[in-house]
Protein backbone atom coordinates (compact mmCIF):
# COMPACT_ATOMS: atom_id res chain seq x y z
CA UNK A 1 0.00 0.00 0.00
CA UNK A 2 1.32 3.42 -0.86
CA UNK A 3 1.27 6.12 1.76
CA UNK A 4 -1.08 7.53 -0.22
CA UNK A 5 -3.42 4.84 0.07
CA UNK A 6 -2.93 4.37 3.44
CA UNK A 7 -3.74 7.98 4.21
CA UNK A 8 -7.34 7.67 2.08
CA UNK A 9 -7.92 4.91 4.66
CA UNK A 10 -7.32 6.77 7.36
CA UNK A 11 -10.94 8.48 8.77
CA UNK A 12 -9.31 11.70 9.58
CA UNK A 13 -7.92 12.27 5.92
CA UNK A 14 -10.32 10.03 3.93
CA UNK A 15 -12.04 13.20 2.12
CA UNK A 16 -9.10 15.56 1.33
CA UNK A 17 -8.35 16.29 -2.24
CA UNK A 18 -6.12 14.59 -3.78
CA UNK A 19 -3.15 17.62 -4.13
CA UNK A 20 -3.75 18.17 -0.43
CA UNK A 21 -3.33 14.14 0.34
CA UNK A 22 0.05 14.26 -1.62
CA UNK A 23 1.28 17.66 0.59
CA UNK A 24 0.64 15.72 3.71
CA UNK A 25 2.42 12.68 2.30
CA UNK A 26 5.60 14.39 1.70
CA UNK A 27 5.78 15.42 5.09
CA UNK A 28 5.58 11.68 6.38
CA UNK A 29 7.91 9.25 7.07
CA UNK A 30 7.77 5.91 7.57
CA UNK A 31 9.35 3.34 10.30
CA UNK A 32 9.47 0.13 11.26
CA UNK A 33 9.10 -1.63 15.38
CA UNK A 34 9.86 -4.79 15.76
CA UNK A 35 7.58 -7.51 17.67
CA UNK A 36 7.16 -6.20 21.37
CA UNK A 37 9.12 -2.99 20.62
CA UNK A 38 7.36 0.51 23.27
CA UNK A 39 6.28 3.13 20.48
CA UNK A 40 5.68 5.46 23.23
CA UNK A 41 5.75 5.19 27.52
CA UNK A 42 3.09 7.14 29.37
CA UNK A 43 3.84 10.55 30.37
CA UNK A 44 6.23 10.63 27.32
CA UNK A 45 6.19 13.98 25.25
CA UNK A 46 4.01 13.35 22.45
CA UNK A 47 4.93 15.13 19.00
CA UNK A 48 3.88 12.71 16.74
CA UNK A 49 0.61 11.44 15.36
CA UNK A 50 0.95 7.55 14.08
CA UNK A 51 -0.64 5.67 11.17
CA UNK A 52 -0.38 1.99 10.73
CA UNK A 53 0.78 1.06 7.32
CA UNK A 54 1.27 -2.81 8.83
CA UNK A 55 0.79 -4.85 12.42
CA UNK A 56 -1.26 -4.06 15.31
CA UNK A 57 -0.25 -1.93 18.26
CA UNK A 58 -2.11 -2.36 21.89
CA UNK A 59 -2.57 0.97 23.77
CA UNK A 60 -2.32 -0.09 27.16
CA UNK A 61 -1.89 1.63 31.06
CA UNK A 62 0.67 -0.04 33.07
CA UNK A 63 1.01 -0.32 37.04
CA UNK A 64 3.45 0.51 38.97
CA UNK A 65 2.99 -3.05 40.12
CA UNK A 66 3.50 -4.22 36.71
CA UNK A 67 -0.11 -5.23 35.61
CA UNK A 68 -1.42 -4.45 32.66
CA UNK A 69 -4.82 -3.11 31.51
CA UNK A 70 -5.42 -3.20 27.51
CA UNK A 71 -7.53 0.02 26.02
CA UNK A 72 -7.37 -1.26 22.95
CA UNK A 73 -5.90 -2.47 19.94
CA UNK A 74 -5.32 -1.09 16.97
CA UNK A 75 -4.47 -2.39 13.09
CA UNK A 76 -3.39 -0.90 9.83
CA UNK A 77 -5.69 2.36 9.05
CA UNK A 78 -6.08 3.26 12.56
CA UNK A 79 -3.94 6.12 13.99
CA UNK A 80 -2.91 6.34 17.48
CA UNK A 81 -0.71 9.53 19.69
CA UNK A 82 -3.71 12.32 18.58
CA UNK A 83 -4.50 13.67 22.18
CA UNK A 84 -0.83 14.84 22.95
CA UNK A 85 -0.52 16.48 20.06
CA UNK A 86 -4.06 18.25 20.09
CA UNK A 87 -3.64 19.24 24.28
CA UNK A 88 0.04 19.70 24.50
CA UNK A 89 0.09 16.73 27.57
CA UNK A 90 2.09 13.62 28.27
CA UNK A 91 0.85 10.84 26.39
CA UNK A 92 -1.69 9.52 28.19
CA UNK A 93 -0.86 5.75 27.64
CA UNK A 94 1.52 3.04 26.58
CA UNK A 95 1.69 1.98 23.33
CA UNK A 96 3.60 -1.82 22.09
CA UNK A 97 3.86 -3.22 18.50
CA UNK A 98 2.43 -6.16 19.52
CA UNK A 99 3.00 -8.17 16.45
CA UNK A 100 6.32 -6.05 13.67
CA UNK A 101 4.46 -3.25 12.81
CA UNK A 102 5.10 -0.40 9.85
CA UNK A 103 3.83 3.04 10.75
CA UNK A 104 3.51 6.26 9.20
CA UNK A 105 4.71 9.32 11.41
CA UNK A 106 3.20 12.88 10.75
CA UNK A 107 5.05 15.33 13.39
CA UNK A 108 2.98 18.20 15.31
CA UNK A 109 3.70 21.09 13.37
CA UNK A 110 2.80 19.50 10.10
CA UNK A 111 -0.24 17.88 11.69
CA UNK A 112 -1.46 21.56 13.02
CA UNK A 113 -0.97 22.83 9.36
CA UNK A 114 -3.31 20.16 8.11
CA UNK A 115 -5.42 20.80 10.44
CA UNK A 116 -5.65 24.18 9.63
CA UNK A 117 -5.74 23.77 5.71
CA UNK A 118 -8.28 21.36 5.49
CA UNK A 119 -11.36 21.43 7.70
CA UNK A 120 -12.15 17.81 6.88
CA UNK A 121 -9.38 16.78 8.92
CA UNK A 122 -11.49 18.60 11.92
CA UNK A 123 -14.95 17.03 11.21
CA UNK A 124 -13.11 13.60 10.76
CA UNK A 125 -11.49 14.61 13.77
CA UNK A 126 -14.57 14.82 15.74
CA UNK A 127 -16.09 12.16 14.74
CA UNK A 128 -13.07 9.24 15.39
CA UNK A 129 -12.94 10.98 19.09
CA UNK A 130 -16.30 10.97 19.57
CA UNK A 131 -16.60 7.01 18.47
CA UNK A 132 -13.75 6.28 20.77
CA UNK A 133 -15.53 8.18 23.72
CA UNK A 134 -19.05 5.71 23.26
CA UNK A 135 -16.40 3.13 22.95
CA UNK A 136 -14.30 3.80 26.38
CA UNK A 137 -18.04 4.22 28.08
CA UNK A 138 -19.18 1.02 26.47
CA UNK A 139 -16.11 -0.64 28.72
CA UNK A 140 -16.27 1.17 31.92
CA UNK A 141 -19.96 0.64 31.77
CA UNK A 142 -18.79 -3.30 31.09
CA UNK A 143 -16.27 -3.49 33.45
CA UNK A 144 -18.69 -1.90 36.49
CA UNK A 145 -22.40 -3.81 35.54
CA UNK A 146 -21.17 -7.24 34.39
CA UNK A 147 -19.66 -9.96 36.56
CA UNK A 148 -16.68 -11.60 35.39
CA UNK A 149 -18.62 -14.24 32.78
CA UNK A 150 -20.59 -11.23 31.32
CA UNK A 151 -17.39 -9.30 30.56
CA UNK A 152 -15.45 -12.11 28.89
CA UNK A 153 -18.44 -12.84 26.62
CA UNK A 154 -18.63 -8.69 26.00
CA UNK A 155 -14.93 -8.93 25.15
CA UNK A 156 -15.14 -11.78 22.50
CA UNK A 157 -18.14 -9.50 20.81
CA UNK A 158 -16.12 -6.57 20.60
CA UNK A 159 -12.59 -8.42 19.14
CA UNK A 160 -14.87 -9.68 16.99
CA UNK A 161 -16.92 -6.59 15.60
CA UNK A 162 -13.30 -5.00 15.23
CA UNK A 163 -11.32 -7.65 13.90
CA UNK A 164 -13.57 -10.75 12.93
CA UNK A 165 -15.64 -11.54 9.34
CA UNK A 166 -18.59 -13.02 8.88
CA UNK A 167 -18.50 -17.04 7.36
CA UNK A 168 -21.44 -18.60 5.04
CA UNK A 169 -22.79 -20.61 7.64
CA UNK A 170 -23.38 -16.97 9.71
CA UNK A 171 -20.60 -17.72 12.24
CA UNK A 172 -17.50 -15.13 12.93
CA UNK A 173 -13.99 -15.75 12.94
CA UNK A 174 -11.66 -13.48 14.42
CA UNK A 175 -7.95 -13.62 15.11
CA UNK A 176 -7.59 -15.78 18.62
CA UNK A 177 -6.32 -13.39 21.46
CA UNK A 178 -3.93 -14.57 24.11
CA UNK A 179 -5.96 -15.40 27.45
CA UNK A 180 -3.49 -13.26 29.26
CA UNK A 181 -4.43 -10.41 26.17
CA UNK A 182 -8.25 -10.71 27.07
CA UNK A 183 -8.05 -10.93 31.04
CA UNK A 184 -5.80 -7.43 30.52
CA UNK A 185 -9.01 -5.90 28.86
CA UNK A 186 -11.63 -6.85 31.00
CA UNK A 187 -9.24 -6.58 34.60
CA UNK A 188 -9.41 -10.22 35.41
CA UNK A 189 -6.93 -13.11 35.53
CA UNK A 190 -5.83 -15.47 32.52
CA UNK A 191 -6.85 -18.63 34.54
CA UNK A 192 -10.05 -16.81 34.99
CA UNK A 193 -10.50 -16.61 31.23
CA UNK A 194 -9.27 -19.87 30.41
CA UNK A 195 -11.51 -21.52 32.27
CA UNK A 196 -14.95 -19.05 30.89
CA UNK A 197 -13.53 -20.09 27.20
CA UNK A 198 -13.61 -23.79 28.03
CA UNK A 199 -17.08 -23.59 29.67
CA UNK A 200 -18.53 -21.51 26.38
CA UNK A 201 -17.01 -24.33 24.24
CA UNK A 202 -18.92 -26.72 26.33
CA UNK A 203 -22.41 -25.17 25.25
CA UNK A 204 -20.83 -25.13 21.87
CA UNK A 205 -21.02 -21.52 21.97
CA UNK A 206 -17.66 -21.05 20.24
CA UNK A 207 -15.07 -22.96 18.97
CA UNK A 208 -11.53 -22.45 19.18
CA UNK A 209 -9.38 -23.83 16.08
CA UNK A 210 -5.81 -23.17 15.76
CA UNK A 211 -5.20 -19.19 15.92
CA UNK A 212 -8.91 -18.28 15.56
CA UNK A 213 -12.06 -18.06 17.70
CA UNK A 214 -15.20 -19.05 15.51
CA UNK A 215 -18.55 -17.42 17.77
CA UNK A 216 -21.49 -19.22 16.53
CA UNK A 217 -25.08 -17.24 15.66
CA UNK A 218 -26.37 -18.77 19.45
CA UNK A 219 -23.13 -16.73 20.89
CA UNK A 220 -24.49 -13.55 19.83
CA UNK A 221 -28.11 -14.03 20.68
CA UNK A 222 -27.21 -14.83 24.41
CA UNK A 223 -25.07 -11.91 24.72
CA UNK A 224 -25.53 -9.23 22.57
Amino acid sequence: MTDRELLWTVPIFSEIAEADIDAIVRLCTRRKYPKDTVVFFENDPGDILFMIVEGRIKVTILGDDGKEVILTVLGPGDFFGEMALLDNEPRSATAIAIESCELLLLHRADFESALEENRSISRGLVRVLSARLRRANHQISTLALLDVYGRVARALLDMARDEGRRLKDGHIAFRRATHQEIANRIGTTRETVTRMLKDLERQSLIDVEGKEIILRPDFEKAFD
